[in-house]
C-alpha cells in the first residue's frame, strides 16, 4: 500500500479535495467525538479539528497534509499502535480497499474507539456507474477482489452499526472514481486518472482502450444520448456509503 500511494498520491491535494457537502455528513456521523483517530488518513480529507492522531503509511501522502493538522503515526490499520478505547471515534475514509486484512483492521478500529465511521463503497451500485459499465468493465474484478461491502463492514463492527447513503453532489470536489458523473470529459485528464486507484492500476492498454471509447462517445454525442439525463440532477447515488457503529 505504501508503494501504491507513493505513486498515485502525488496529486491528491489538487484533485482529491474534500467536498463540503460530503464533509457535513461525515461530521454528523462523528457526532460529539472529542478525540478522533483518522486511519488511512492520506492527505487529511474529512479530518475533523478534533483529530488527535492520524495513521498513514505513505510518506508521499503524509507530505501533503496541511500545516497544523494532527500528528501522523506511520503504521497500518491492522496493527494500530494505541491502547484500547484510546479514542472517542475512529474514522476511515475510502481506505479499506487498500488494507491487506480488512477484518483485522476493522477489529482494530473497534478496539481503539467507541464509535467507528467508515466511508466506503457498495460495489453493487458503484460498479453499475456508467464509467465502469460502459468503458472500464475491468474495474469490476479489481474492486471485487480488494473491497469489502458495507454490509460486511457493518457486521464486523457490531450489532449497533447502521449504513447511510452518501450522495455524490454535482461538481463534487473530491475526485474519487464516480465523482465526475456530471463532467465526463474530466476522466480524459491524466491527472484526474492518476488520483483514482482503480484507473491508476489498470494495464496501460486497457486504460487507453476505455478512454478512447469515452472520447469517441463524447465527440459523437453518444454519451449524451445515453447519460445526458443525469445532467439535470443535483446529485446521484454513486454507491458511496457511511457505516457508523457505536460500541
Amino acid at each position: 500500500m505504501d508503494a501504491t500511494y507513493d505513486e498515485i498520491g502525488r496529486l491528491y491535494r489538487r484533485h482529491r479535495r474534500p467536498d463540503p457537502r460530503l464533509a457535513t455528513q461525515v461530521m454528523a456521523a462523528l457526532g460529539d467525538a472529542r478525540r478522533v483517530v483518522n486511519v488511512g488518513a492520506g492527505s487529511g480529507s474529512y479530518e475533523p479539528a478534533t483529530t488527535v492522531a492520524a495513521v498513514e503509511p505513505s510518506a508521499v501522502m503524509v507530505a501533503q497534509r496541511p500545516p497544523g493538522s494532527a500528528p501522523v503515526v506511520r503504521a497500518v490499520a491492522e496493527r494500530l499502535p494505541f491502547p484500547d478505547r484510546a479514542f472517542d471515534a475512529a474514522l476511515a475514509v475510502l481506505t479499506l480497499h487498500h488494507w491487506a486484512d480488512k477484518e483485522a483492521g476493522l477489529a482494530e478500529l473497534r478496539r481503539v474507539s467507541r464509535r467507528q465511521v467508515v466511508f466506503c463503497a457498495d460495489l453493487a451500485v458503484s460498479n453499475a456507474f456508467w464509467l465502469v459499465a460502459d468503458y472500464f468493465p475491468e474495474v469490476v474484478a479489481i474492486e471485487e477482489a480488494r473491497d469489502a461491502s458495507p454490509g460486511l463492514i457493518a457486521e464486523r463492527l457490531g450489532p449497533h452499526a447502521r449504513i447511510e447513503v452518501l450522495p455524490v453532489p454535482r461538481g463534487c470536489t473530491d475526485g474519487f472514481q464516480n465523482a465526475y458523473w456530471d463532467r465526463p470529459e474530466a476522466y480524459l485528464d491524466p491527472e484526474v486518472q492518476a488520483c483514482m486507484s482503480t484507473l491508476a492500476v489498470l494495464p496501460p492498454e486497457v486504460l487507453a482502450r476505455g478512454l478512447g471509447r469515452l472520447r469517441a462517445d463524447l465527440e459523437s454525442g453518444a454519451w449524451h444520448e445515453r447519460h445526458g439525463h443525469l445532467l439535470d440532477r443535483t446529485s446521484i447515488d454513486g454507491g458511496y456509503r457511511l457505516v457508523v457503529a457505536e460500541q
